[in-house]
Formats: C-alpha cells, structure tokens, sequence
C-alpha cells in the first residue's frame, strides 16, 4: 500500500507553471512591472530612449532614497504635530521655529541647518504637496537613474534653496523640502521641453501645463504667504523653490538626459558642478562676511 502510494505521488508531479501560480504568480507580477515601466518610458521620454530606459528600468535595488526620505521628512512631521504642544497640522506653530532643524538666519553659524531644513514643514498641506510630488517623479527616476544621482540633484536642490535664500532673502526662515522637490521638477521639466518635438504633441503639452500648473500654484501660495499675509510668525522665504528649480534645471537635466552615457565624459556635467561649487563658496563668503542678517 505504502509503495502504491509512492508510485501515485510520482505519476502527477506539479508543472513549474501550476507551482508559479500556486505561490503567487511571479510571472504575472513580472509583466505588471514591465507594463508600469513602459508606461513610464511614455510619459517620461521620446522614442528613441524608452529601449535604454526599459533595458535600464528595474528593482534592484529599489528606490530606497527617495522612500527614505519622504519616511524621515513624514516621521519628523508628525513628532512636532502629535507629541509637541502646538496646532501644527494646519498652521505654523511655534515649535517647529525652536527646532534645531529649522533654518533661521540668526543661527546660520550652525551649518546643518542649510540642509536639515528639509525635514521641518508648515502644515498638513505643505508635507502632503512635497511627498506626492517627489515620490511622483522620484521613484520612476530612481528606477532609472538610482539613487545616488537622484539623491545627488535632490540635496543639491535642498542646499542651492538654503544659500540661495540666505542671499536674496537673507531676513527670512526656511522650512519644508521644496528646494528638493523643485530640483526634480526642473530636471524633468528641461527634459519635456528640450524633446517636446519628439514626444506625443498632446503629451509633450500636457506634461508641460502640468507642470506649470503645479509650479505656478505653489510658488504663488509661497509668495503669498511671504508677502501678503498677516499671520503671526516668522517669514518664510520663497526664494527656495526658485533656487531649487534652477539647481534641477542644470545639473538634474545633465544626470537625467545621460541613460547611456559616461557623466564624467559629458563637458555639461563639468561646467554645472564648477558652476554650483562657485556659487557655494560665494554663498559661504556672503553669509560670513557680507551677510545684513544678525548673527
């Protein structure tokens, strides 16, 4: 009986595409990832780029910078909006001004604060508008590009948003990641201009308007809530998201338009990176000795 029953076991043994479906179709699950990543190559590239970015595209590893990120910019959200005693979900607080993270210009000696501003925002509408934005178009870019040349546009977004504000704004705090944020948006947004001919003429067009749309509101609501309003607080300065977009608009394109290319090869690459340096080391200068802002 023992062996009769060996013998049936062996007579039907389970196919590899039975076994796959059983734990989950990863073959399904495989095509779902291709047919996102070829979505993606529409949106984001002409035709003659979406081969390199579909041969380029994949999980591994993930897009864990930009996932981090966001997680740590939430994270310290929501420390100053539940266990602070202030109305932080809605309106500036108080507390977030007493943060050693936020940018003020009297602390400016303490040089963290020119990048962990990023992580401190103004309200519910604020951090919500920063994550859906840099995850929209970070993670397909990261997909591609990885994470060190996101993270590297990104920071460089954040820090040309601080020295930038420092200089043309020098009164003025700074809180939230859009200097970040805009160095993602002006990366992509140079991308559509510049192969708008060779896009979908309706694509190309819509992707623009979006993101003048998007840009247009926020930097309005910035300027508003920098010059017109009334409500009690420190000032925050606008000049980041400007600053932020100019960083994407130079050395974003260059690391987002080289899918195949040596970086180090393309002479766009060395004349953004000697032009950022330049304007560090003026910044810095400016803030030690030139600045009109306390100390």
């Amino acid at each position: 009986m023992g062996d009769n029953e060996i013998e049936d076991q062996d007579t039907f043994p389970v196919r590899m595409d039975e076994e796959c479906d059983i734990r989950g179709n990863p073959k399904r699950r495989s095509r779902r990832v291709e047919n996102i990543q070829k979505n993606v190559s529409r949106w984001m590239l002409p035709e003659e780029l979406r081969e390199t970015y579909l041969e380029r595209a994949n999980c591994c590893p993930p897009p864990v910078f930009i996932i981090l990120v966001s997680l740590a910019e939430l994270g310290v959200f929501i420390y100053y909006a539940v266990w602070k005693p202030q109305k932080q979900w809605i309106t500036l607080g108080t507390g977030i001004w007493d943060s050693p993270l936020t940018y003020k210009p009297e602390n400016r000696e303490e040089a963290w604060r020119f990048l962990s501003y990023m992580f401190v925002h103004a309200g519910v509408e604020h951090i919500m508008g920063n994550l859906i934005m840099q995850l929209f178009l970070g993670i397909p870019l990261e997909l591609v590009h990885k994470g060190f040349e996101v993270g590297m546009v990104y920071m460089a977004g954040v820090l040309a948003g601080s020295l930038a504000s420092s200089i043309f704004d020098p009164y003025s705090a700074l809180v939230g990641a859009s200097g970040g944020v805009y160095a993602l948006i002006g990366g992509y947004f140079m991308n559509a201009l510049v192969n708008f001919r060779e896009m979908m003429p309706l694509l190309g067009v819509f992707r623009i308007l979006v993101i003048v749309l998007i840009v247009g509101t926020d930097v309005g609501f910035a300027i508003y809530r920098r010059f017109i309003t009334h409500e009690a607080g420190i000032k925050v300065s606008f000049v980041a998201h400007i600053a932020g977009g100019v960083a994407g608009m130079t050395i974003g394109y260059v690391f987002f338009t080289n899918f195949n290319k040596a970086l180090l090869k393309d002479p766009r690459f060395w004349m953004c990176i000697v032009g950022y340096i330049a304007a560090f080391f003026f910044a810095v200068i400016f803030n030690i000795f030139l600045s009109p802002a306390p100390a």
